[in-house]
């Protein structure tokens, strides 16, 4: 067993009265600094009638505040070294700034002004959804990134994760002031706060920068959860013909283990091995064996309640059946067969190499401790990370396959100039 008593953290934690969460990783040594917050709010917590409002307030927070125009904010990030991102997923919405240390305290003023105290103006609103809406159509133009809201949307029927992050153009345009504001006001509160800061920063100033601030005082009650039923994932086999496309672009995937559930570092191997990376199963034999696409690999999705599998390529159309026989026979073959010693032994030196590296980022461990906070509601320790990838087993990754690799819940999903082709079940069979 590998000893990793050496790799050092300076984790510190605070939980304020109003729900927020405080938390810091000093890295000695740096001059940088990384300040994120992170709502535990994302689109799979909106009714339905508000798709898409969660994202629209990622954008329109930067439109002004009674403080600072929507010009103002723009200079001033520049000026902090313009290194300001916002995201917003089904489970969370981030706004994530990385400065020098001397300019944490204007880092800190900049974005709690923007967050909490957005004026969100009417004509402001009606601009950024035109913006939104040219968002949506460059995104339908774009078939890599259109196939994966066709999957969630086949994938998750009749489940708010089957809905685009950004709503429609429907919802967006209903999305004014006064609705904007009512539900900015009770998901984006303290409560479904975490602030995260890593680098040369000191636990006890960014305390007191919440403290002066008086943005963070207030408990709010609600909990925009409390509407999340667990989802059921389906088995679609679903082909959408687009006859201007050149390639074809499809998805195999199947139900996996959830955030939560300690066998996620035996699914992650799993997938990896599978398709990870360019010495990976598929990666060899799709592209470098038979030249038959530039991209092939696997990825997981995994959320607190529930997660997937996935193999996406993008391959000519008339090679489509030949790539999805390539993939099921590999899930069938580990399925039937498991992976080997050496598989197992290259994963782990890539997940340790890929976790210590990223020890170097301030940005990527501010990341860290949010994701840890919000999905497992504590700080989990690199020395605890490695030790449980430095466990897996053989016999672990063989029983996440035999239980997810089923014929019943496999799923396909293409798009491209595929008129005439059809996909049955027993082609799907493991």
């Amino acid at each position: 067993m590998v000893s990793y008593s050496s790799v050092k953290e300076d984790i510190g934690e605070t939980r304020l009265e109003s729900g927020l969460t405080v938390l810091t990783d000093r890295m000695s040594g740096v001059r940088s600094a990384t300040l994120g917050f992170f709502y535990r709010v994302g689109s799979r917590h909106e009714p339905v009638e508000l798709n898409g409002i969660t994202h629209f307030i990622e954008h329109c927070v930067f439109k002004g505040t009674p403080r600072r125009t929507a010009k103002q904010i723009a200079i001033e990030q520049d000026r902090l070294g313009g290194n300001l991102d916002a995201f917003t997923t089904h489970d969370e919405t981030g706004f994530v700034i990385k400065v020098t240390d001397d300019r944490i305290g204007d880092a800190f003023d900049l974005m709690a002004d923007m967050l909490t105290r957005p004026v969100f103006d009417e004509t402001d609103l009606e601009n950024e959804q035109r913006v939104i809406i040219e968002e949506m159509k460059m995104h339908e133009d774009a078939p890599e990134e259109l196939i994966n809201d066709i999957f969630y949307r086949e994938f998750f029927p009749n489940d708010p994760l089957g809905l685009p992050i950004t709503g429609t153009p429907e919802t967006v345009r209903s999305f004014g002031s006064q609705r904007t504001r009512d539900y900015h006001r009770a998901a984006f509160n303290p409560q479904n706060l975490v602030i995260a800061g890593a680098g040369n920063v000191e636990h006890e100033h960014l305390l007191d920068l919440i403290g002066s601030a008086d943005h963070f005082s207030t408990a709010c009650s609600g909990d925009p959860h409390s509407a999340i039923r667990d989802p059921r994932s389906a088995a679609p086999i679903f082909i959408e013909q687009r006859g201007d496309l050149e390639q074809a672009h499809m998805i195999v995937a199947t139900p996996f283990t959830t955030a939560r559930d300690e066998r996620r570092y035996a699914a992650d191997m799993l997938a990896n091995i599978i398709g990870g990376g360019t010495s990976s199963r598929l990666w060899q034999r799709v592209r470098e064996e038979r030249g038959l696409a530039y991209s092939v690999g696997t990825s997981t999705a995994m959320y607190g309640d529930t997660g997937f599998f996935a193999v996406s390529a993008g391959t000519s159309p008339d090679q489509v059946e030949e790539v999805l026989d390539i993939v099921m026979d590999e899930m069938r073959w580990v399925v039937r067969n498991g992976v080997s010693d050496d598989e197992i032994g290259l994963m782990k030196d890539q997940a340790r190499a890929s976790i210590l590296l990223g020890l170097e980022d301030s940005a990527g461990r501010a990341g860290s401790l949010a994701h840890c906070e919000l999905t497992h509601g504590r700080q989990i320790a690199v020395e605890e990370t490695l030790a449980k990838i430095d466990a897996v087993t053989r016999d672990d990754i063989a029983e996440i396959a035999r239980e997810y690799f089923t014929s019943e819940n496999v799923a396909f999903v293409a798009l491209g100039d595929l008129e005439g082709l059809t996909v049955d079940r027993d082609r799907l069979a493991i």
